[in-house]
């Protein structure tokens, strides 16, 4: 399998993250993302000096070189958003998607199928934010109404585009900033 579409689906399997929420409350699924974290780290730490079976080779499957500790970012993104946007789940849920699928989409769809770069960000393809818009908004849309998850897509969209460094903390807490200002505010 493609090192890139490997590490895409273990970032979109973040989701069951989002299905321990149906169950749990945002503090607890912070402390589930915080423990993760440690053991993702010691399991980096640990692969520096043994093989470790099934994680030292899905590690040298889907690291990239440039990119080490992507997997920090990504927790860092999904916790920030519960503490903040956890008073309504559909929303950081919506936010935290936005991440795992979006992302997911934008990349995979992006490399593959990616002909024409973005005027501002010749690393992104215009194919790529497509597939990021729909996918998020397809996402947002089995949480909330269409107008909160359009502008919801629109706005991870962006936010990816634009992101000169690791995206995974600012897709899901701006996502869920616009949707939380259309519910509430507009």
């Amino acid at each position: 399998m493609d090192r890139e579409v490997l590490r895409q689906l273990i970032h979109a399997s973040g989701i069951f993250i989002l299905v321990l929420g149906l169950f749990l409350n945002p503090t607890v699924l912070i402390l589930l993302c915080m423990i993760l974290i440690i053991c993702a780290e010691m399991i980096f730490i640990l692969d520096k000096y043994r093989h470790i079976p099934f994680f030292s080779t899905i590690l040298g499957r889907c690291k990239r070189r440039d990119d080490e500790r992507g997997f920090l970012y990504f927790f860092i993104g999904i916790i920030l958003t519960l503490y903040f946007f956890g008073f309504n789940m559909a929303i950081a849920s919506s936010g935290i998607l936005m991440l795992l699928i979006g992302d997911s989409a934008s990349t995979l769809i992006g490399r593959k199928y990616g002909k024409h770069k973005l005027p501002f960000n010749n690393s992104k393809t215009v194919e790529g934010s497509l597939a990021f818009f729909i996918v998020g908004l397809l996402s947002a849309l089995t949480l909330l109404p269409i107008v909160p998850s359009m502008v919801g897509a629109l706005v991870g969209t962006l936010t990816e585009a634009y992101s000169p460094i690791d995206d995974n903390i600012p897709i899901p807490i701006i996502s869920a900033l616009a949707i939380t200002v259309v519910i509430y505010w507009i």
